[in-house]
């Protein structure tokens, strides 16, 4: 039986109406499913509320997708990462990021944001830092006011960006003030050392976000922000996410959404962010400064 050329285009044509009717229906059910990724993240980027305005924002495209942060310090993030209890990692230490990524733990990074870390003390300024001419100065003086039993140092001791900042600018000084009465490890997040520091009048090395924001809640009322020079290279932070490997694809799928949609519009959500509350952004958008930023990242990730 023949079967003609005009039927043949017909069933051909209800084949294909039918693919795209199934095709339209598994999108529209993959949408009302609701999806949960899992970051691990540095404190300084949940603290601040970044993280939460950045996915509820993200949230305005995708309904049906629920973001679960973990925030802890970085080191503590890529262990997540590693152990494969997070889909994506958003982290600010170059060094340690470079053997997760050697290690096939984490991929696709995006350098999204940056800001300036800070040193803050004592509002008498004991080691007289606030007319120091860098950072390796700064952390000379307070060295040295230590040895004199003038000054106390918070160090968050938790393998954190932070922490790991704070460990190459000591090396710098050729000092080494483990084990010194005055440098007191806490093992704590940024709010915590912040507190800390403010409760025994020590000086430590902070985010600028973390930093703002505790001040604005009166939490600080014992320390200043008594070195914040962005022009010194040794206080730039550098934010950068990632994808984990060994993230399932249907999630994955997302935290990938999830990241280029940050990158993609990083200026119009970081430029703003803060401006209300504390008269200049708690971030910048990366894009404008990002040679110099992967120059900088693969300085500092080289070691």
């Amino acid at each position: 039986m023949r079967i003609s050329t005009k039927l043949v285009a017909i069933i051909a044509m209800v084949v294909t109406a039918l693919g795209v009717a199934t095709y339209i229906a598994q999108q529209h059910l993959l949408q009302d499913q609701q999806v949960n990724i899992r970051i691990s993240t540095t404190t300084s980027l949940y603290a601040t509320g970044l993280l939460e305005y950045l996915a509820e924002r993200f949230r305005a495209q995708y309904p049906n997708v629920r973001i679960k942060f973990i925030a802890v310090g970085t080191g503590a993030a890529l262990k997540i990462a590693e152990q494969g209890n997070a889909c994506a990692v958003f982290v600010h230490a170059p060094s340690l990021e470079k053997q997760y990524i050697d290690r096939g733990i984490i991929t696709g990074g995006r350098i999204f944001a940056y800001d300036f870390f800070i040193v803050v003390g004592p509002t008498n300024d004991p080691a007289d830092i606030n007319r120091s001419q860098s950072v390796v100065e700064v952390f000379r003086k307070i060295y040295n006011a230590g040895e004199s039993s003038k000054a106390l140092f918070i160090t968050r001791g938790d393998n954190s960006g932070t922490n790991v900042k704070e460990l190459a600018i000591w090396n710098k000084t050729a000092l080494n003030p483990k084990g010194r009465p005055w440098y007191r490890d806490c093992g704590c997040g940024m709010d915590q050392a912040l507190v800390m520091a403010n409760e025994i009048r020590g000086y430590t090395l902070s985010d600028t976000g973390t930093y703002l924001l505790f001040k604005r809640q009166g939490r600080l009322p014992n320390i200043d922000a008594l070195y914040a020079k962005p022009e010194d290279p040794d206080l730039i932070n550098i934010y950068s996410a990632y994808i984990v490997n060994s993230c399932s694809e249907a999630v994955r799928r997302y935290a990938e959404e999830f990241i280029e949609f940050v990158y993609d519009n990083q200026e119009s959500l970081l430029e703003s962010y803060g401006v209300d509350k504390y008269g200049a952004p708690l971030f910048y958008p990366a894009r404008e400064r990002m040679d110099e930023l992967r120059s900088l990242w693969n300085k500092l990730a080289g070691g």
